[in-house]
């Protein structure tokens, strides 16, 4: 039986093809019982503001995954109405599922290279285990001395679902040529996103003329 729970945190501006494949991943390789994608509403680590409001963003991953078994939306971070740390979405997870409930977090391994500017960085593994979707050419040298450390004591081969939290996994996919940024300058010209997000999401950006 699945068991336990996994978050993909993120902007989503749009959400796209790669992101799905990534969610669906966590979820097969983990067999989680369900993961939720969980859209930033005020992404203070981002320069710049994104390309559409928290409300436009959240209701595009609604669309992109409906019909998606065990994937769900979590919009707490849009409802938090100011910066929202990953840690406290943690905390308030893991004090909803309990001590013993496995928790596992999405990040991506250019995440992992700046984990320590993280706020509170070092309690997320108290609070959940870490699943890295690492690039090709990803190297334990590149990451910061106090990351590095937790990346070779904490680091298992496979995903064992009984630990709660403390534990860390690489997910290592092919590479997809997709990106946000590239979609939305693609979407601002008049071009073509086929293939790159869902039928549903272009529909919904078609319908409320975002990225023009």
């Amino acid at each position: 039986m699945s068991v336990g729970l996994g978050l993909f945190g993120g902007t989503f501006d749009p959400i796209h093809a790669a992101h799905l494949r990534l969610a669906r991943a966590l979820r097969d390789e983990l067999d989680l019982a369900e993961v939720r994608l969980t859209p930033a509403g005020d992404p203070y680590h981002r320069s710049e503001q994104p390309g559409a409001n928290a409300a436009h963003r959240l209701a595009m991953v609604e669309a992109a995954i409906a019909g998606e078994p065990r994937l769900t939306v979590d919009d707490r971070e849009v409802r938090r109405q100011r910066p929202a740390y990953t840690v406290e979405t943690l905390e308030e997870l893991r004090a909803e599922l309990g001590p013993t409930e496995p928790l596992w977090l999405l990040i991506g391994g250019d995440s992992l290279a700046t984990l320590d500017s993280w706020w509170r960085w070092e309690d997320l593994f108290g609070l959940a285990n870490l699943a890295v979707a690492l690039r090709p050419g990803f190297s334990v040298d590149a990451l910061p001395a106090a990351v590095a450390r937790h990346w070779q004591v904490r680091q298992v081969t496979d995903f064992p679902n009984q630990a709660a939290s403390g534990t860390i996994r690489a997910l290592t996919l092919p590479p997809v040529d997709v990106s946000a940024t590239a979609i939305r300058a693609r979407l601002q010209a008049g071009g073509p996103a086929d293939g790159l997000v869902p039928d549903a999401v272009l529909a919904y950006i078609a319908r409320h003329g975002l990225y023009r």
